[in-house]
């Protein structure tokens, strides 16, 4: 990003967004007034760049996207990214591509699938199966559900970012144990406050250090269903 935090969040493409967030009759989200998003939302989603591999990414993939965060607030940070938003249902990648036509964001596109069958299908074929540079998951699951289904999307070296809050060494571990099943390994836990009044923020770090095996990914639902670890 080019530009100062404070510069981007005044924005035209953030207000824009926020604006149009604040418009949505059914935004699945219980934050949509402008000014709580700007810091919920989009300083939250915006702190993820101080990954270093996020912010240099070209590909990104952000699974259980939800209303739209953090990926399409990095769509405007990222303008040279290609940012795809995953998402299983379709009311949902409705209002991300509402807002999407609303910030006039030409490098972010909503996917409406589940994240397992998405990472199945070969990128040549319109899938998203070691696309990746990056991906990126918040307020989506635990650590152990998330890097099995960052792993398949994942080019080699690439890095999950997952956003969380205050440590929990319990879901730590499993994260790392099922990260080492998958070809991923933990690289590090960034303590962020993206904004004032938030504590307890951290972005759990994880690469791409082998090939993921065939086994993966597992079924759809399989993974929430009996976790890895």
């Amino acid at each position: 990003m080019s530009v100062s935090r404070e510069t981007f969040l005044g924005s035209t493409q953030v207000q824009r967004l926020l604006e149009a967030l604040a418009a949505e009759p059914d935004p699945h989200t219980t934050v949509s007034e402008p000014q709580a998003a700007l810091e919920v939302h989009v300083a939250d989603s915006l702190s993820g760049l101080e990954v270093p591999e996020l912010a240099s990414a070209r590909r990104v993939a952000d699974i259980g996207a939800g209303a739209g965060f953090p990926g399409l607030v990095l769509a405007i940070a990222l303008p040279r990214a290609q940012v795809d938003l995953i998402e299983s249902a379709g009311r949902k990648t409705a209002v991300i591509d509402r807002l999407i036509q609303a910030a006039e964001l030409s490098n972010a596109r909503s996917v409406t699938a589940r994240a397992e069958d998405f990472a199945r299908t070969p990128a040549a074929l319109g899938g998203g199966h070691e696309a990746y540079d990056a991906v990126t998951a918040r307020a989506v699951g635990p650590l152990a559900l998330l890097v099995e289904y960052a792993a398949p999307l994942l080019r080699a070296d690439g890095v999950l970012v997952a956003w969380k809050g205050a440590r929990d060494e319990a879901e730590e571990d499993a994260g790392a144990a099922a990260a080492e099943t998958v070809g991923m390994a933990v690289k590090e836990v960034v303590p962020v406050q993206p904004y004032p009044a938030s504590e307890n923020r951290h972005l759990h770090v994880y690469r791409k250090i082998a090939p993921t095996p065939p086994a993966f990914p597992r079924r759809a639902g399989i993974a929430r269903k009996r976790p890895l670890a």
